[in-house]
């Protein structure tokens, strides 16, 4: 999986700043909308901070709200059209109108997500799609097949030598013998680097010190938030293999224009349907990048560099490691959904980030500043993205939503937010053959639309100043509204463009009750935010939430609009 270089001051965390100012979130075209029927439509009163998700009423029903009884102050609610499913990549074209006496309204942008162009992102996706769809494009080579031996092998000692086989292209069509050394062997964990890696790489004491970090820190944390890896090699260690072929996955031509890869984990290395197969090395493997100073390999990767990044990708892999023992080999299930694995992997990356703290903030920020900086494109632009996409497509942004939603699960179902408590929860979501909406419902004990209609409110609401929202609706180890203005004033430490440019990314359009001019695609789990402001003493007004042309919503989607009284 790629990582990005960026890197940042600090992080604020207390509870202060300001309402964000709403900025667009529409644009351009017309489209005919039906008047609804206001007879048959459903009453909707709220208090300040009485929030509700409604289904949609069929044959254009409309949503009725009442005047605002206040002479002095303007009522804002904040409605958010969404599909409370965890269907993989469905999709629903909608309308949010809010003046259904006229004919027509603006239509939001229904721009389908950006195809992904990085390399790494790609090449990680592939080998997930692949652990799903039973490896359909590595086929078994029957002649080969042979059964390893059960024996209890001795873990390695520094300067043991092994050959390992490694997937040598963006499709692992072709495979290539790798002869490493042992560098460092630290309890659970053991460090090959590839005997041809280029000079001037880590040195001795690098190596003790990754192996120290990967023990007693990142596998230490990954195995208490997420259950045990397998060890079908009986050697009691992972190994963390750093080879020239991970490097050379991508051109330096390549690795400058679209990203690179550096580190991964292959399901197939434990698939028992592989048993025999001399492709794969019939144990646990982390690859990773060598150091590349001077890009003889591809493009290049400084000795520094690579300690920022790789203990990041191994506390990732790791997590999907874990993952596809717990589901596949221990239950004799299938892997879990792809968002939701992406969304405990990167969680992984958080819990990692905090084990430094209080002491050293710059670790915990190289752990979780690709998280925020994911969190912010989703939130950006929450409309265009799934946080249930289908396997293959996941977008950084959709890793973004999926991060945030692990999170929230963990800030509102764990007991409290300490680290016991939070690993205590993540293994109900891990430990079990249910996959996930089913698994997300099982874990919290409530229906996954109930779960996923609150999230998308509290992504507004949470820590929105002068407003205070239900405790189901917060974030409780996160205040977003602190850490990303803190963050967008640090845009001159990033490289251009900065990737925080506004203070606060969820940005919605607002205006009149009457004229929320809302039209598009709906994704599963995702939603669009607009707030309909109310002036003092207006009359009562009606939404109308449909398919297009008044047509009624797939209920088997879910379809809901989430409304909160914010003022």
């Amino acid at each position: 999986m790629r990582r990005s270089p960026r890197t940042v001051k600090s992080l604020a965390l207390a509870m202060c700043g300001a309402l964000a100012a709403c900025d667009g979130g529409g644009g351009g075209g017309t489209t005919v909308v039906p008047q609804c029927r206001t007879a048959g439509g459903q009453p909707v009163t709220l208090a300040v901070g009485a929030y509700q998700a409604i289904s949609p009423i069929a044959n254009a029903g409309c949503l009725t709200f009442p005047g605002n009884a206040s002479t002095i102050d303007s009522a804002v609610y904040l409605v958010v059209p969404q599909l409370a499913t965890d269907s993989q990549g469905a999709t629903a074209a909608f309308i949010l109108d809010g003046d259904t006496l006229h004919a027509v309204a603006a239509v939001a942008a229904t721009t389908a997500p950006t195809a992904v162009l990085d390399l790494g992102l790609r090449f990680h996706d592939f080998l997930r799609r692949e652990e799903r769809e039973g490896w359909r494009s590595l086929p078994v080579a029957p002649s080969v097949m042979r059964a390893p031996s059960a024996a209890r092998m001795p873990p390695p000692t520094v300067g043991d030598m092994h050959t390992f086989s490694v997937c040598a292209n963006l499709t692992c069509s072709t495979f290539q013998s790798v002869n490493a050394t042992a560098k460092a062997v630290s309890g659970h964990l053991a460090i090959y680097v590839d005997n041809a890696a280029p000079a001037g790489g880590l040195d001795s004491a690098d190596y003790d010190t990754l192996g120290v970090l990967f023990d007693t820190r990142l596998y230490a944390l990954d195995t208490a938030a997420y259950g045990r890896e397998s060890d079908i090699d009986n050697n009691t260690v992972v190994a963390v293999l750093m080879t020239n072929v991970v490097n050379k996955l991508v051109t330096k031509a390549q690795c400058t224009q679209s990203g690179f890869v550096a580190g991964f984990f292959f399901g197939a290395d434990i698939d028992p349907f592989f048993i025999g197969d001399p492709r794969f090395n019939h144990g646990e493997v982390f690859y990773s990048i060598v150091a590349d100073s001077t890009g003889t390999l591809s493009c290049a990767h400084k000795v520094s560099q690579l300690k920022r990044l790789v203990p990041v990708t191994f506390v990732h892999e790791f997590q999907h490691m874990i993952s596809y023992n717990q589901h596949v080999l221990v239950r004799g299930g299938e892997p879990q959904h792809t968002w939701l694995d992406e969304g405990l992997s990167h969680f992984a990356e958080e819990l990692g980030g905090r084990s430094f703290l209080p002491g050293d903030q710059a670790s915990f920020s190289n752990f979780v500043i690709g998280d925020l900086a994911n969190a912010y494109l989703y939130l950006d632009s929450s409309g265009a993205h799934f946080l249930a996409y289908s396997s293959g497509i996941g977008s950084l942004a959709e890793r973004g939503a999926a991060w945030l939603f692990v999170r929230y699960l963990a800030d509102q179902f764990a007991a409290d937010t300490t680290f016991s408590a939070t690993a205590a929860f993540m293994r109900t979501l891990e430990q079990t053959s249910l996959l996930g909406g089913l698994d997300v419902a099982a874990a919290t004990g409530q229906p996954f639309a109930t779960v996923v209609e609150q999230w998308a409110l509290a992504n507004y609401v949470s820590d929105l100043p002068g407003f205070t929202p239900p405790p189901e609706l917060q974030y409780r180890s996160w205040r977003f509204r602190v850490t990303y203005p803190a963050l967008n004033a640090q845009c001159g430490n990033f490289t251009p463009p900065c990737p925080f440019p506004k203070p606060f990314p969820l940005t919605p359009p607002a205006t009149l009750a009457t004229a929320v001019p809302l039209a598009g695609t709906l994704r599963a789990g995702s939603g669009w935010y607009a707030l309909a402001l109310q002036p003092p003493s207006a009359p009562g007004f009606t939404l109308l939430f449909s398919g297009p042309n008044g047509a009624a919503l797939p209920a088997a989607l879910v379809p809901r609009l989430n409304v909160i009284r914010i003022r």
